[in-house]
């Protein structure tokens, strides 16, 4: 009866072990943060009440094609993720999820994710949710040990959540949505290039090259950092000249903006890794308030 006993909570242990693997494998947390965006997108984009269900339910494919771009980015990084803390514990290095589990995980999602969005969004949103699968999993992630050109290839997926929310209601491409992409595409490069300015280290031992100079963590890398968020000012207004939202969010994302530039001019100053992950946290903070002032802005 003891051994039963036993037996069976190695068995809980085992199982539950291996769904926080998977659960791991998903990035939940970045994941999370693409739907969130595309979740901004949608709500923009409609002209009268929001579809919550269905809004829902495009969050949901969504969701699952993120999923499977992040388990394909695993597996094509399953090697140098031994090389750096970081993402050492990662199931794929760690072992604890196969090679051909991850494989069918990942095509799972996507397959998912692909019927959820085929009934309950565009086609338009659909397409664009598949290439930017292609070009995060299949054309950034071999490049970032290749050129740092890849942060600006990577820019592209990752400003295509809001603009694929948009187009998950309207189905149609027109300025809107560019602005919506055109502001998460900018914001990338400071966010990006600050976690490479902290992380730098670790990515050389794994041969990632995301820091735009030769110049590394120098003043020529830090001007490039704050000659976007300089960018970032002016472009925080379109959403209310374009009609998108109210003139309140324009000034909430012109403050933001600025105490975001400052934490780049900072940096510019220090050049340190300090100053580097000041900005990083700053830039964690930017979009979601800029996009949730947006949201409330249109809805009240």
């Amino acid at each position: 009866m003891c051994n039963l006993r036993t037996q069976n909570i190695h068995i809980n242990q085992s199982l539950a072990s291996l769904i926080q693997a998977y659960f791991k494998l998903t990035k939940f947390r970045l994941t999370s943060t693409v739907a969130f965006s595309s979740g901004m997108g949608y709500i923009l984009a409609e002209r009268g009440q929001v579809d919550w269900i269905n809004l829902i339910l495009f969050l949901a494919g969504g969701f699952c094609i993120t999923v499977s771009a992040n388990i394909i980015n695993q597996i094509i990084e399953r090697d140098s993720d031994k090389l750096m803390k970081r993402t050492e514990a990662r199931p794929l290095p760690l072992g604890t999820i196969g090679l051909k589990q991850a494989i069918a995980a990942s095509v799972i999602f996507l397959i998912a994710g692909t019927i959820i969005l085929a009934l309950y969004s565009t086609l338009n949103a659909l397409i664009l949710s598949l290439v930017s699968l292609v070009i995060y999993s299949f054309i950034y992630t071999p490049l970032k040990t290749v050129s740092p050109i890849a942060a600006f290839i990577g820019a592209f997926p990752g400003a295509f959540p809001p603009m694929i929310g948009w187009l998950a209601v309207t189905g149609q491409y027109g300025w809107e949505p560019g602005v919506l992409f055109a502001i998460q595409f900018l914001w990338q490069f400071p966010h990006f290039w600050a976690i490479a300015w902290v992380l730098d280290e670790e990515y050389k031992k794994a041969n990632i090259k995301l820091l735009p100079t030769k110049d590394g963590r120098g003043k020529h890398t830090a001007t490039i950092i704050m000659s976007y968020t300089i960018c970032l000012l002016p472009i925080g207004f379109l959403p209310y000249i374009f009609g998108m939202a109210g003139i309140t969010s324009a000034y909430i994302a012109l403050v933001c903006g600025a105490l975001f530039f400052l934490q780049t001019l900072y940096l510019w100053k220090e050049c340190s890794v300090k100053a580097a992950l000041l900005l990083m946290f700053g830039s964690f903070l930017y979009l979601p308030i800029v996009q949730i002032a947006f949201v409330l802005d249109k809805i009240y």
